[in-house]
């Protein structure tokens, strides 16, 4: 499978940083996604780029919040300011969501990698992803109208 490399850059940036909520972490905890992937034929080999890239990039960012001196980011941290993404409206309901759930509208909605990736990269179903993106997106959906 052939990625655009810079659109896919953009998209693990965005993904560190959504985790991280520090951008020069995110910088380089992507730039390090992307110099383990181009680093391993192991990765580049198998045609499953982008649930290696975005495995790679999860750990990292896992490693990252855990090193010491570190402090623990608050779940009601809010996005960038000057992110041009995400309404006022629709920031506040996205941090009301769980971390995971967050996560999951951000790489289907806002990143848009395919289902089948992200059914390799939480070990589920088909089945299961769409049911459960479909709650959190009505939850969403009925906070934001009500």
């Amino acid at each position: 499978m052939a990625i655009d490399i810079e659109a896919q850059y953009d998209r693990i940036y965005r993904y560190c940083y959504f985790r991280l909520r520090d951008r020069h972490r995110a910088e380089d905890v992507t730039q390090e996604t992307f110099l383990r992937w181009l680093s391993s034929d192991t990765y580049r080999d198998t045609g499953q780029t982008l649930q290696y890239l975005y495995t790679i990039a999860r750990n990292l960012c896992t490693d990252e919040g855990r090193r010491p001196g570190t402090e623990p980011l608050p779940e009601d941290l809010p996005a960038e300011p000057d992110d041009p993404l995400l309404s006022i409206a629709l920031r506040s309901e996205l941090d009301r969501l769980s971390p995971e759930d967050r996560e999951l509208v951000l790489l289907r909605v806002v990143n848009e990698v395919p289902v089948g990736v992200l059914c390799r990269l939480y070990g589920v179903s088909r089945f299961a992803l769409y049911r459960r993106l479909r709650g959190v997106l009505k939850r969403l959906r009925q906070r934001l109208e009500g």
